[in-house]
């Protein structure tokens, strides 16, 4: 039997893009680009962000108290006016379909907690005595989006509403959900029991837990036992700053990293973003050539999920080409572990414990000259030496030796 999430999970998500307001053609597109031309390379997800049941969604934030599309029993539904295909209670299972049909999977995201307005209604839970009424907790709330109450997981409820919930996702046929609002602050007791309503669901469906802000490495064995992955960080954009944070954070998330259990260090912003999303507008990435490569180098290297967050069909064949290099997503699905093996200031390497992958990145403003020798990386002396930006070999000496540009990068595959 194979695990969920044997590997880090590859895909799609509309936030950095299309931001609340995603519709089913965008969808469709983007799914359609991937099967064409990035299936073959792993990548296999297309999930749809937050709101796809808001049907007055705008750029750049939330409308407050918005008008949700719900059903009788509170449970949230595509709006049919960005999502046709969901009309007369189909919900989201055509969409799921045509995307399999693809040969790819489906993903969705939820917020924490109750629909306030399933809340203010009383609607049933379905299969259950319970009400929407009787479960809110409206202390632990998001800080920044008021669709939803958190739960109160004392009344039995609680968990009944979740397992209603996900259980709608998997007849939908939805194989990823990214639940949101989770782990910042870290509720526990929510993230226990949605993953329980995972469990429950009769569908392998890879659970994602989000944001990641000062999320402490003490929930470790919690979140490895609760999920499949966990975002480790705050919202990434196209920024140097937002890249270079990951650095320490991957660090020390990368012991916690295996099977069925990945540190996630956010979206990849690259190719054209921007076109309703919360931070900036339509544009290519802000990210330099050198830095692109230098986050998907730290992402594969530390075997981070890879979600990319573009416009891909209307992306630069150089951006698919980034995303597309087997030699440099090798790494990311690696069954071997890596960790940081030598830091000097702005200096930083990585090696896999086999020995098999070496990163060296310059997180400095300045061009940086590297001679370290395999002791220093922790591995034993190479027969040879893989570039794997550059697909060429490069000779082996008593030292690797790399001249990185400001904020770049270099991946080796040794023999």
């Amino acid at each position: 039997m194979t695990r969920l999430a044997a590997t880090p999970p590859m895909g799609w998500n509309s936030w950095d893009v299309f931001g609340t307001s995603v519709t089913e053609a965008e969808t469709r597109a983007n799914a359609e680009f991937i099967a064409e031309h990035m299936a073959d390379h792993g990548w296999e997800y297309v999930v749809v962000d937050i709101q796809w049941y808001e049907p007055n969604t705008r750029a750049g934030g939330y409308n407050s108290g918005a008008r949700l599309c719900l059903d009788e029993y509170g449970v949230p539904q595509p709006a049919a006016n960005r999502f046709p295909s969901a009309a007369n209670g189909a919900g989201f299972k055509p969409l799921a379909d045509y995307v399999h049909s693809l040969g790819l999977k489906f993903g969705v995201h939820i917020l924490r907690g109750v629909p306030r307005q399933a809340v203010a209604a009383d609607t049933p839970i379905k299969g259950t005595e319970y009400s929407a009424s009787q479960i809110p907790d409206r202390e632990r709330v998001s800080s920044w989006i008021d669709d939803n109450w958190g739960i109160d997981h004392s009344h039995p409820g609680g968990q009944a509403y979740y397992d209603s919930l996900v259980r709608q996702f998997a007849d939908w046929g939805v194989d990823f959900i990214k639940a949101d609002d989770m782990i910042a602050p870290y509720y526990e007791d929510e993230v226990a029991a949605f993953w329980n309503a995972v469990q429950k669901a009769g569908r392998d469906i890879v659970l994602s837990l989000s944001p990641g802000m000062n999320l402490s490495v003490a929930h470790a064995d919690h979140l490895k036992a609760h999920s499949h992955l966990w975002r480790i960080s705050a919202d990434l954009w196209d920024r140097w700053r937002d890249v270079d944070t990951q650095f320490d954070l991957l660090r020390d998330w990368a012991p916690h990293s295996g099977p069925g259990h990945w540190p996630d260090a956010d979206m990849l912003p690259l190719g054209r973003m921007g076109i309703r999303a919360e931070v900036g507008g339509p544009r290519e990435s802000l990210l330099t050539p050198d830095e692109q490569r230098t986050m998907l180098t730290l992402w594969c290297v530390a075997r981070s999920p890879l979600m990319v967050g573009a416009d891909l069909p209307n992306s630069s064949a150089e951006t698919i080409a980034l995303l597309t290099n087997e030699e440099v997503l090798a790494a990311q699905r690696s069954e071997v572990a890596s960790k940081e093996v030598w830091r000097e200031g702005k200096n930083v390497a990585w090696a896999s414990a086999d020995g098999s992958h070496v990163a060296v990145f310059n997180r400095g403003g300045e061009t940086a000259e590297f001679g370290l020798t395999w002791g220093d990386l922790g591995v034993a002396r190479p027969k040879t030496l893989r570039d794997c930006w550059s697909r060429t070999d490069v000779e082996v000496g008593p030292e690797l030796r790399a001249k990185l540009p400001a904020h770049g990068s270099a991946l080796y595959r040794l023999t």
